[in-house]
């Protein structure tokens, strides 16, 4: 497929996990917990030292459906961190997707200074610029922990850094779902044929992944999933990990559930801050709110491993959810055809380029490391049942 219409192709995938909806407004802001008569004012308007400075009132959107466990919840715990750390003179409040802005215009928004912050993945702006995907999540590529290792000591941040500033955004680590499972699928999948006409939801290079396979890629939000599986509308979708595919009812609906996470080995979650808001705090407020953003990701990682954990069991257990594996003929497969996708977008332009090599330079990396240290020892745990039971 020729890059052009790939990028154009990709332009429109961006919604791949939750639903956007209208535009509303809501003025009304949190409980002040600064001094009694300190005052709100916009941060464009404040010119004086942080302690002295009245409270700054923001606006955060997300991508998420209200509450949404370990996604809109993290986004409203982060808020209420960085209003305690900084003592209530910087006060957040969250909207939704739909409460404010749809999920895909919360880029814009905050670009634009209509909203201060963002919470959600930057592979939703890949229509903006096809390298955003890559401090997101791209199919074989960093896990959560690689990623931070690129970030804080590969140079990933200043290319970050670089790339949203040309749309007013300041990025940061915020969020990580850790692996994800290769999905839900009312069939078995035992060899590449057997993706020839597969109807699959998947999002964004995932999507290209099996389309290139011979499969129809399919974008829906979630409250269409559940429904198009169950009538045959779709054969297969991918979700996010068994905490929230269980929440989802998807067991009732398909009987194989396979790994592993080949498209997004961890879906990174951003808080974009509009770039002109972020220059005008001081820089001891940079350091707390990285701080809180750099634990709300360390903490959501964590949260997702043990949810997934005793709700996978509860799948295989309670539901009798068969478990199941790609070939790795199959693996090889999609890893080949991931790498030439990778590597297509990373020609899109210069900047395309230099986040191509680097990421690929830390990935290089982090593959022999961890062919030496982590795989070898995952196996031999794996020996004993005394050092924890499988299922």
């Amino acid at each position: 497929m020729k890059r052009r219409l790939f990028l154009k192709k990709t332009a429109g995938v961006g919604v791949s996990t939750f639903a956007a909806g209208s535009l509303s407004a809501c003025s009304e802001s949190k409980k002040d917990l600064s001094a009694e008569n300190s005052t709100s004012t916009n941060v464009n308007d404040s010119k004086t030292s942080p302690i002295n400075r009245p409270t700054l009132d923001l606006k955060m959107v997300t991508t998420w459906a209200p509450n949404f466990p370990g996604l809109g919840t993290r986004a409203e715990e982060m808020a209420r961190d960085i209003e305690l750390a900084t003592n209530g003179r910087i006060r957040i409040r969250v909207y939704a997707a739909e409460e404010l802005v749809p999920a895909l215009q919360a880029f814009d928004a905050v670009s634009q200074g209509n909203a201060d912050i963002y919470h959600g993945p930057d592979y939703y702006w890949q229509g903006k610029h096809p390298m955003f995907t890559f401090f997101s999540a791209v199919p074989f590529g960093l896990t959560a922990t690689e990623m931070t290792q690129w970030l804080q000591y590969g140079g990933g941040q200043e290319l970050w850094d670089e790339l949203a500033a040309r749309f007013n955004i300041k990025p940061m680590l915020a969020n990580a779902t850790g692996p994800q499972m290769a999905g839900w699928f009312n069939k078995e999948i035992n060899s590449i044929e057997d993706f020839q006409g597969l109807k699959m939801r998947i999002p964004g290079l995932g999507g290209e992944i099996i389309a290139r396979m011979g499969g129809s890629p399919v974008t829906l939000s979630s409250g269409e999933i559940f429904l198009s599986l169950s009538q045959g509308n779709i054969d297969a979708t991918e979700w996010i990990g068994p905490w929230n595919d269980l929440a989802f009812g998807f067991h009732q609906v398909a009987r194989y559930y396979y790994t592993s996470a080949y498209h997004e080995p961890n879906a990174s979650v951003c808080a974009g801050w509009n770039l002109e808001v972020w220059n005008k705090l001081d820089p001891s407020e940079h350091k707390i709110i990285e701080a809180i953003a750099e634990m709300h990701y360390t903490r959501s990682l964590a949260e997702f491993n043990a949810r997934n954990a005793e709700s996978l069991r509860t799948l295989v257990k309670d539901y009798n959810v068969e478990l199941r594996q790609f070939s790795p003929e199959i693996m090889k497969t999609m890893a080949d055809i991931a790498g030439d996708i990778a590597a297509d977008i990373g020609r899109t332009d210069e900047i395309s380029s230099r986040i191509y090599e680097s990421y690929m330079a830390t990935l290089s990396e982090a593959k022999q490391w961890s062919g030496i240290s982590n795989e070898p020892f995952n196996v031999a745990r794996r020996l004993s049942d005394k050092f924890g039971q499988l299922i």
